[in-house]
């Protein structure tokens, strides 16, 4: 949400540009617009009027203009030329189509960079990034944001109150850079003095004592160089918070210029890369929606089956939904992949269908709006061989250009069947769980992993697949969210907490609510020093054991713990647990020196439980194995979906897509009313019913 408030009077009345619940932006019974990428900039302005019409016929309702045109929008200092985006916005208008406009601060031209040079990037080494590529600025450079911002007011002031308009985005992918500038060594420097009151305080919490590292002045610090071996992890982990905050601080900058200069009826949004510990992804609080940037077939991650790699990964955009649902309550997601890429390492053609697959698992998770990147192939620059909606022809529509085609006419027919306040099936509800997540543990524990077998983002993903695999919706929060909302929250390798926050928990499970925590949780304070107490101990009384100590496996040598009768292999990280009284043990360790010692802990805690899980195992399926035994204590009614097979509900409508290199037959009702697809869904089906 927003955490400013202004109110704006004008002679029609007042217009309140106050927080407001992002959905406003939105008529709920369109379900979803769908929208292209386009480059006026790139072609002959009188293809111009042909393409839209062409994205008018294809279904498209809105397009996306002037994410990289900051050369043309400012060919010279303070020299601004608006009139071919007048003129491209007009034509767009005429045939039928809403326009997001683009800050352009992932490219600024080349007079500026010649003219201002320190904006650009400095490494590690003293070299500096140069123009030709993008994101190749500094966001810690002060000329370079005051610049930025006033070319943002210039572009807002002309289209803030253009109705044709219908959004901004910030940026293009923006995330955290590392720069050695001047500007950037001493807003680091800045920053460190509003975290801390003293240099003694900052010294406390990064533990100076310890290799002779103190620092007597703010002024001695330096940003963390990556060459050096065993820097300061405390320093890093305050420097990973920096260009976070930096990050973040330089989108609400730039929201905060355009909305001075609009009517608060244009919504802005960036286009996120969802790497989750990237921790700016909810920083941002100045914008209105969050949404994400999401290629599947890129040769670098593998999905079921043989070729599996045609689909992509099965999670990959059901994880990237529940995460950027919960932060304004609305998503969308800002570039989808239309077709064949040409930047991973091996490009290879996505499965005939699986665009149309993708679209549809991004509408499953609520997405609000879906854009593609983009309209035409280009025919020159860095992407050349990445398709688009239609080819380098500029008419001809790709397979991909087809398959959104078809999703937005299949839209169409279930806009329809819209019913206003339609409901999702109580069971579904009833399976909603919380992931608590927060970023800074896993900087935290990637940095000190202990073992080349452990992975945080693979840890969490053991419990989110499972998830799925019993058709449960998710809800990725942190710990601002209201935690009595959720029967269930799960807290994976939950390391550095606080008094608060165990606190929390505790009334959490005390007034009903089931917990779940797993191992690496509770280690450490904010600051990722150790607690002065025996291991893990703020959480003792939560979980109601002890850690006894934690073992590491090799990986030639792996072992095994027993649950319920089967056994489970693991390796990366087991800890020992000595539980009190009344405490359930789960799983045990067979097969070394602490065999038949608890690994896994049940705990009733008021009305409510909290259920320890103190390893990693190798496959996931203990994890699994463990919560179908939680949920159905529980009794909370769980599917069991073949691997590949997602299933969600919204609006009243359930989707169901197939990942796997099988077909499957959907576990519903022979009286179910199909819309698209039936009960038997084939590889990259997709199936939508009238839900009941």
């Amino acid at each position: 949400m927003r955490t400013t408030c202004v109110i704006t009077f004008v002679l029609s009345g007042i217009i309140n540009l106050c927080a407001q619940p992002a959905a406003r932006f939105f008529n709920e019974a369109d379900l979803i617009t769908t929208g292209v990428y386009y480059y006026p900039e790139h072609w002959e302005e009188s293809q111009w009027e042909r393409d839209m019409q062409q994205m008018k016929r294809l279904g498209f309702e809105f397009v996306h203009f002037a994410e990289f045109a900051w050369a043309q929008l400012e060919p010279a200092e303070g020299v601004y030329d608006f009139a071919w985006l007048d003129r491209a916005i007009a034509i767009a208008a005429q045939n039928g189509l809403k326009v997001i406009l683009c800050t352009s601060t992932a490219t600024p031209p080349v007079w500026l960079v010649r003219q201002y040079p320190e904006v650009l990037i400095e490494h590690e080494n003293g070299t500096k990034t140069d123009h030709g590529a993008r994101q190749h600025p500094s966001a810690s450079n002060n000329f370079y944001r005051q610049y930025a911002l006033k070319m943002i007011e210039k572009l807002a002031q002309r289209y803030g109150k253009d109705k044709r308009i219908i959004a901004w985005q910030l940026d293009n992918e923006p995330r955290p850079s590392r720069d050695y500038g001047k500007d950037a060594r001493q807003r680091f420097r800045n920053w460190l003095k509003t975290r801390y009151p003293s240099i003694d305080s900052l010294n406390k919490a990064w533990g100076t004592a310890f290799w002779s590292q103190t620092y007597r002045d703010f002024e001695q610090i330096n940003i963390p160089p990556t060459s050096q071996m065993f820097m300061n992890s405390h320093q890093i982990l305050d420097y990973n918070r920096f260009t976070t905050d930096e990050t973040a601080v330089f989108l609400d900058e730039q929201a905060k210029t355009i909305r001075r200069n609009t009517d608060g009826k244009q919504w802005i949004t960036t286009n996120y890369i969802p790497e989750y510990s990237d921790g700016h992804l909810r920083k941002s609080g100045e914008l209105d929606i969050h949404s994400y940037t999401r290629y599947m077939v890129f040769g670098e991650n593998y999905g079921i089956g043989r070729k599996g790699y045609r689909l992509g990964p099965v999670e990959r955009i059901a994880k990237a939904n529940d995460f950027f649902r919960t932060i304004d309550g609305v998503y969308g997601v800002m570039e989808l992949q239309p077709g064949q890429v040409n930047w991973g390492k091996i490009n290879p053609q996505p499965l005939p269908g699986a665009v149309r697959l993708w679209l549809w698992h991004v509408f499953a998770g609520e997405s609000r709006f879906v854009c593609t990147y983009r309209y035409r192939q280009p025919i020159y620059g860095t992407e050349l061989y990445h398709y688009g909606i239609v080819g380098s022809d500029g008419i001809t529509p790709t397979p991909g250009g087809l398959e959104y085609a078809r999703f937005i006419q299949e839209i169409n027919t279930l806009r329809n069947h819209y019913r206003k306040n339609a409901k999702n099936p109580d069971a579904y509800e009833k399976r909603r769980t919380a992931i608590l997540y927060n970023h800074e543990n896993t900087w935290e524990t990637e940095r000190n992993k202990q073992t080349t077998e452990w992975n945080t983002e693979k840890h969490l993903d053991k419990y989110y697949n499972a998830l799925k695999s019993f058709g449960a919706p998710v809800d990725f929060i942190d710990e601002k969210a209201d935690f009595s909302k959720y029967p269930i929250i799960i807290a994976p390798a939950y390391e550095m907490i606080d008094k608060s926050l165990v606190q929390r928990w505790k009334e959490y499970a005390e007034n009903g609510g089931n917990l779940i925590l797993t191992c690496r949780t509770g280690h450490k304070n904010r600051n990722g020093q150790l607690f002065e107490a025996a291991f893990a101990e703020p959480i003792q009384g939560l979980i109601g054991a002890k850690i006894d100590f934690y073992d590491l496996l090799l990986p030639e040598t792996p072992d095994s713990v027993l649950f319920e009768g089967r056994k489970y292999p693991w390796t990366s990280w087991g800890e020992i647990l000595i539980p009190e009284k009344n405490t359930e043990t789960g799983a045990i360790y067979t097969g070394d020196f602490y065999e038949g010692r608890p690994a896994v802990t049940f705990y009733k805690h008021g009305k409510g439980s909290v259920s320890y899980i103190g390893l990693d195992s190798q496959t996931g399926e203990l994890e699994k194995d463990i919560l179908k035994k939680i949920y159905s204590q529980l009794q909370i009614p769980l599917l069991n979906l073949s691997p590949g097979l997602h299933i969600e509900y919204r609006n009243g409508f359930g989707i169901a897509v197939n990942y796997a290199d099988k077909t499957y037959t959907l576990p519903l009702p022979e009286s179910t009313e199909y819309l698209i697809g039936g009960k038997e869904i084939p590889t990259a089906g997709v199936s939508v019913w009238i839900a009941k």
